[in-house]
């Protein structure tokens, strides 16, 4: 009887009715006619109420579903889930279904409303796109059925619920790999890069044939066989690339949702792939006040499930990140040449300028490439029309930032230390060809 009265709602359509008897019941003090025909009425009501109950109840499973949810969410992507529903009633069935999404998504009425006939099944697709790092709770699918009578509605609770782990962007490592792998590369937030010259890694010796760099011509081998002999190189493997990600409140900034530390996240998670991919080592580490989830550079079929468990417990305790820290646990555990592909953000040249002397120490003993982020809000101010003196004092304000970190490239360049300046959301894409550059010039 519990579980009648928790899952028995009384539909609209029974009120609509019930008003109109009850309308009618007035006119009957007045009518006597009318309050027989009233009473015949609600008699009538009442026993399609109970028609319509026996026939919801009469059944235990009348609605089936089943929730198809992923191993795991891709953060900054839109995720699949799918709901399989199936109608086991004699007869056509009205749903309302309501889905509980974890309470990230912030939506209260996530609903669908359809009709399924006698034994009819129904796919439904809808997407999330989780905008953070951490545990997702799924909890039940709520599913309101009426029959075609519409007076009364059962509740089930079906699908069980869920947690879900939200790792780094982990959908878009195929489309990064193609990218990556490709000399006719095209796509949004990526650029074609040219290939010149060669690393220093000796292969063989092989015969010369048209067609190839007669810079490599051995000499020595040429005259003891009398033919003209070449050396061939390949591309350089095994280098040591450790992403290293700036998690202090200079990395919360949000752009669509997004903090720039998610953005670098997802950004190492994806060049983590393309280094391993290319045959070198790829390791991480984040810092702060000091640094923390270390994983040493390596190239093993484990190194990619490493990498990701230790992005998914990136977290910031927004305190001002200490440069002198990182420089200093760098350089006693990190003794080989390696490229340091730093995820920081700059806003004005005297931040910089605090961290420079840092970051020319680190520069001297290895390759180190900066990765900086671009204030894509500044663009709509800049681009705005000016209407008035304050519009025009912040423009000219807009124009003084995006012109700073101009000056920190420059600034960076002149030290030899290697910068990226990209939009949040071409990151990805700016920093792998980066990379792929870096590795053509055989700068490490």
């Amino acid at each position: 009887m519990k579980k009648l009265y928790s899952s028995l709602f009384l539909n609209n359509r029974f009120f609509y009715i019930l008003a109109v008897i009850s309308v009618l019941f007035v006119v009957g003090f007045f009518v006597p006619v009318v309050f027989y025909i009233s009473k015949v009425l609600l008699f009538i009501l009442s026993l399609l109420v109970l028609v319509d109950i026996f026939i919801l109840f009469n059944k235990t499973t009348g609605i089936t579903v089943e929730r198809l949810l992923p191993e795991r969410l891709s953060n900054g992507d839109e995720n699949k889930i799918t709901l399989q529903i199936k109608n086991t009633y004699p007869f056509l069935s009205h749903l309302s279904i309501i889905e509980e999404l974890p309470f990230q998504f912030q939506k209260r009425d996530f609903f669908f409303d359809l009709e399924l006939s006698s034994n009819q099944n129904k796919t439904i697709h809808y997407n999330v796109l989780p905008t953070e790092r951490g545990l997702y709770s799924f909890g039940h699918v709520n599913v309101y059925a009426s029959s075609p009578l519409k007076l009364a509605t059962k509740k089930y609770q079906l699908a069980e619920a869920k947690e879900l782990k939200c790792y780094p962007s982990f959908l878009k490592l195929r489309e990064f790999n193609f990218n990556a792998f490709t000399d006719a590369t095209i796509s949004y937030g990526t650029k074609k890069v040219r290939r010149i010259g060669h690393s220093l890694e000796f292969e063989q010796i092989k015969e010369y044939v048209s067609g190839d760099d007669i810079r490599t011509l051995n000499w020595k081998a040429s005259a003891k066989r009398n033919q003209l002999m070449i050396n061939q190189y390949v591309e350089e493997k095994s280098q040591p690339v450790y992403s290293v990600i700036d998690k202090g409140r200079a990395m919360q900034m949000h752009f669509n949702n997004i903090t720039l530390l998610d953005y670098a996240v997802n950004a190492t998670l994806a060049i983590s792939n393309v280094i391993l991919r290319k045959q070198d080592k790829a390791g991480m580490l984040s810092f702060s006040r000091k640094l923390e989830d270390i994983v040493v550079a390596e190239q093993r079929n484990s190194q990619m499930n490493l990498i990701s468990e230790a992005l998914y417990n990136i977290k910031t305790d927004f305190s001002e990140s200490d440069f002198s820290s990182l420089y200093a646990v760098v350089k006693r555990k990190i003794t080989n040449r390696s490229l340091l592909i730093l995820y920081t953000n700059f806003e004005t040249m005297d931040g910089l300028n605090r961290q420079l002397s840092y970051l020319r120490a680190l520069a001297k003993n290895h390759l180190l490439l900066v990765v900086f982020f671009k204030n894509t809000e500044l663009n709509a101010v800049v681009n705005s029309k000016s209407e008035n003196i304050q519009d025009v004092y912040d423009t000219i304000i807009a124009e003084k930032f995006m012109h700073e970190k101009k000056r920190i490239v420059n600034a960076l360049k002149k030290y030899g230390i290697q910068s990226v300046l990209t939009e949040p959301q071409n990151l990805t894409g700016d920093t792998i060809n980066k990379y792929l550059e870096l590795k053509s010039r055989g700068l490490f």
